[in-house]
């Protein structure tokens, strides 16, 4: 069985690999350095914004990024203020692309 990798640490491996490819991203919430849960919500500018969590695909036996939210940015902000209210040790990453791209599909961070 692999090591997990650490909240933290996988956190500033999708920042950097986001900077390597100029787009935009903060650490709107700093969780728990160690076990905390990471949601990546991304703006496409434009008033709308979908958040991504990480989820145990079944069918794949793998876990995945699945969209947990998506429409106006206000709705999904308000979902992540939910969820951080119940899990105070959850990071909240936040992306701008108005191309929509994340990266989370990418080998190293898909997985």
């Amino acid at each position: 069985m692999m090591p997990r990798l650490t909240a933290e640490f996988w956190v500033q491996a999708y920042l950097a690999r986001l900077r390597q490819a100029a787009i935009p991203a903060f650490v709107v919430a700093h969780g728990d350095d160690t076990a905390g849960s990471v949601l990546v919500k991304l703006s496409t500018l434009d008033g709308q914004a979908r958040l991504f969590e990480r989820s145990f695909d079944l069918v794949e036996d793998r876990r995945a990024w699945i969209v947990a939210a998506e429409g106006r940015e206000a709705d999904v902000d308000a979902v992540i203020a939910r969820q951080r209210s119940r899990d105070p040790d959850l990071w909240v990453i936040e992306v701008e692309d108005r191309a929509g791209h994340h990266m989370l599909d990418e080998p190293g961070l898909s997985d």
